[in-house]
């Protein structure tokens, strides 16, 4: 009995320091889902204001740019997915990555060929372990992506598609992140970011959302509100403004994404870390329970013992 009493104490002090650890990183998840959260909504403004900017000069040029037109010259398509760094966050990162699968398979079944881009070590030691190939990635910073990482991966995007060569440029951009519903529910979504589509719509409401909707580019005559858009002069021209304009937006929708993906990953490991921390105490608890049954059993066991002893050295004298 006394061995069982020492595995249920080793067990009991095993988990107990677990659950340290797991309430540790739950406390540390808490303190940053504030801050990711203030900058996802931080950037939403910002975002809009860039939309309405697009569809304002929309109304006053052709929109001809080469953001704007498809390409048929090449098909290869870039994938970005974006993971976070480390684990303990329940299915945050497997939810990503098996839309990002059914999002390639999805391509190939088209005849398009995919080019990998990857934010977050997960996703970049998943797709690694399985044979394939990643175009480029960049770690280390997904619960707090800086502007820095986001201008380098818009920058190599963009690149790639206006690179005139069908050999290294590629003909769609296509994104796998996690949009930040509040602190129960994130949800996966797949877009497509480039080529820019602009959409003359009589209602905001039926084909594009501003500031949430990077697929599609309104160009109606009136505001999501229903005011009329105010007239503009441009300077030097409409199209000059545009070719500042877009890239600009692109870096706009690629940055919200990432703080919403940031916001989700605090979110989901919060909870997960909750939910380890609750069962790591059930666990002591039942522990405790079978060590307090293994030391009566065996406190039961040496009274019977001296009881049997005492009897049989009674009889014995008689």
């Amino acid at each position: 009995m006394g061995g069982k009493q020492r595995i249920y104490k080793q067990r009991i002090h095993s988990t107990e320091t677990l659950k340290k650890v797991f309430r540790a990183m739950e406390l540390i998840a808490a303190s940053r889902i504030g801050k990711a959260r203030k900058r996802a909504s931080e950037s939403t403004p910002f975002s809009t204001a860039v939309t309405e900017a697009v569809a304002a000069v929309s109304l006053h040029s052709n929109f001809e740019h080469p953001l704007t037109r498809p390409r048929n010259d090449t098909n290869r398509v870039a994938v970005l997915c974006v993971t976070s760094d480390r684990g303990m966050a329940g299915a945050y990162s497997a939810v990503i990555l098996r839309e990002t699968e059914a999002l390639l398979e999805r391509l190939r079944a088209e005849g398009k060929d995919p080019v990998l881009y990857i934010a977050g070590r997960r996703g970049e030691s998943f797709f690694r372990f399985r044979g394939v190939h990643i175009e480029r990635s960049w770690t280390g910073e997904s619960d707090s992506p800086s502007k820095e990482m986001t201008s380098q991966i818009a920058d190599e995007l963009l690149n790639r598609f206006l690179d005139k060569d069908p050999a290294s440029g590629v003909g769609e951009v296509h994104l796998v992140f996690t949009s930040f519903q509040n602190m129960v529910k994130q949800t996966v979504e797949e877009r497509q970011m480039l080529p820019l589509t602009v959409v003359d719509a009589p209602s905001a409401s039926s084909d594009h959302k501003v500031g949430e909707e990077a697929k599609k580019i309104t160009s109606q005559t009136t505001t999501p509100d229903g005011k009329p858009r105010p007239l503009y002069s441009f300077d030097p021209s409409p199209e000059a403004v545009l070719e500042q304009l877009l890239p600009l937006y692109v870096f706009t929708r690629l940055d919200n994404a990432l703080l919403q993906s940031a916001a989700s990953e605090l979110a989901s490991r919060q909870r997960s870390m909750h939910t380890a921390t609750d069962n790591a105490q059930d666990l002591i608890t039942n522990y405790t329970r079978l060590a307090n049954s293994a030391r009566q059993a065996e406190i039961t066991q040496e009274i019977s013992e001296i009881v049997s002893g005492a009897d049989a050295l009674s009889n014995s004298k008689k």
